[in-house]
């Protein structure tokens, strides 16, 4: 999808100059709107959204100085200054109030397109910079593992990493769907914009709503000021929808409309804002199912699964488990102060016999735990609270075809957290490594009792 024009709003009094500006931008390739005095130019902030603003300072009634105060909350605008010759030591108290930069008449195109290239770089820069503040913390590791079904899918990765295709990530809690999402976008064309992360099960659906569409001033009780939404925050970049499973009806309708036509509107708003990124879901549930249960729109699915990923369970490539230990090892060491610490051979064989319904993360945190609980210089069995797969109350599953020992298991080791707990999910969830929410749909699918 060709991305939107930018578009840039001319505020001045002389009709001439407004004239002239607008057929130079215009033959530049923006969208250029006008306006006559600062009353006007306001309402078409809000109005029209522009990128970029030139304003001039001497108007009647509401001159250029006033509208740059009120213009705090549009952070994301902006503004040049036109300016005349004997004006030049305003136009720097203006940026001195928050202007980018300034143009004196007469101005020649050249100038004119250098100096809007500079301000709509510098805006990017900004709005990237605003993301990743919020992102700094925020996990990220490589894809690390050297077994056969993990390569297989790496592969499959970095050959649909190259186009903006949607990709749907599909794995149980823990394997590492974000970290996938991640590499997809580092190694993809977009790896310099943004990568942008809704939970789509962690928010109320009023909050989700305005998380990732935005919302207008005043569109519910408590905006009190415009707020851009994720998918504006990703344009050009990556937007993860993790746990897209849990994505409510009402939603899909939008999310849909984003899929078909890389385009929605503000909650509050009625103007179509266009967003040219590339989409990438990820969830633990089968939607196959959840679209069999009416609780996921066909359409939706369709337009999710164009290149469906899944990542194999742990369990599935246990030959990964001494590569990852070693590494969770040097972290967690890192990460509490510690000298480095080794593993014996017993603790690696406990690891290996053990089911992981956490995944790595049940992994990485045991690790964890283990650098900071453990007294001598290497983590011993001893260190390691697992139940191995072999030990089963009911020895007979063993005799059972794979997918009825697998679901079998997973009821005993629920129900043995459950037990522990008193019956409390949020602890038994705490005590498996497990989302509350994955664990009380595992509950009910299990029908544990």
């Amino acid at each position: 999808m060709e991305t939107p024009q930018k578009k840039i709003l001319i505020v001045d009094d002389d009709v001439d100059i407004r004239t002239i500006l607008k057929d130079r931008l215009e033959i530049l390739g923006y969208r250029v709107v006008t306006a006559e005095n600062g009353q006007e130019a306001l309402q078409l902030v809000i109005l029209e959204e522009p990128d970029l603003m030139f304003l001039d300072l001497q108007m009647p009634e509401l001159d250029g100085m006033e509208v740059l105060k009120r213009l705090k909350d549009h952070s994301d605008l902006m503004v040049i200054i036109i300016t005349a010759f004997g004006t030049i030591e305003k136009a720097v108290e203006a940026m001195k109030r928050g202007a980018f930069d300034f143009i004196a008449k007469p101005f020649s195109p050249d100038h004119l397109s250098v100096v809007i290239k500079k301000a709509l770089v510098c805006q990017a820069l900004k709005r990237q910079n605003n993301y990743l503040q919020g992102e700094v913390n925020a996990p990220y590791l490589e894809i690390m593992g050297e077994s056969a079904p993990l390569k297989k899918v790496i592969e499959t990765a970095q050959r649909v990493a190259v186009t903006s295709s949607t990709v749907l990530l599909l794995g149980e809690s823990g394997t590492g769907k974000e970290i996938f999402a991640r590499s997809i976008h580092r190694w993809s064309p977009r790896s310099k914009k943004s990568f942008v992360v809704v939970n789509c099960v962690a928010l109320r659906d009023e909050l989700l709503e305005s998380e990732l569409f935005g919302h207008e001033k005043g569109a519910f009780t408590g905006a009190h000021q415009k707020k851009r939404g994720k998918l504006e925050i990703a344009d050009g970049g990556t937007i993860l929808l993790d746990e897209i499973g849990d994505f409510k009806p009402e939603l899909q309708v939008k999310l849909l409309r984003v899929l078909q036509e890389r385009e929605f509107e503000r909650v509050g708003g009625t103007k179509p804002i266009q967003v040219d990124i590339r989409i990438i879901a990820a969830t633990n549930q089968d939607l196959h199912q959840a679209v069999r249960e009416g609780r996921f729109r066909e359409d939706l699915f369709f337009r999710l699964n164009v290149v469906p990923i899944s990542i194999p369970p742990l369990r599935e490539r246990k030959e990964d488990v001494p590569l990852l230990t070693d590494f969770f090892i040097r972290k967690a060491c890192h990460n509490v102060k510690k000298p480095l610490m080794g593993i014996s051979q017993g603790a690696i064989n406990h690891l290996m016999g053990y089911h992981w319904p956490g995944n790595v993360r049940e992994l990485a945190n045991l690790m964890e735990r283990a650098v900071v609980l453990a007294k001598g210089k290497d983590i011993l069995p001893e260190d390691l609270p697992l139940q191995p797969i072999t030990v089963l109350k009911e020895e007979s599953s063993l005799e059972k075809p794979y997918h009825d020992a697998v679901r079998t298991y997973q009821r005993e080791v629920i129900l043995h957290a459950l037990e522990r707990t008193g019956g409390n999910q949020a602890k038994a969830a705490e005590m498996l490594r497990l989302q509350r929410t994955y664990l009380a749909r595992l509950i009910k699918k299990l029908e544990v009792r």
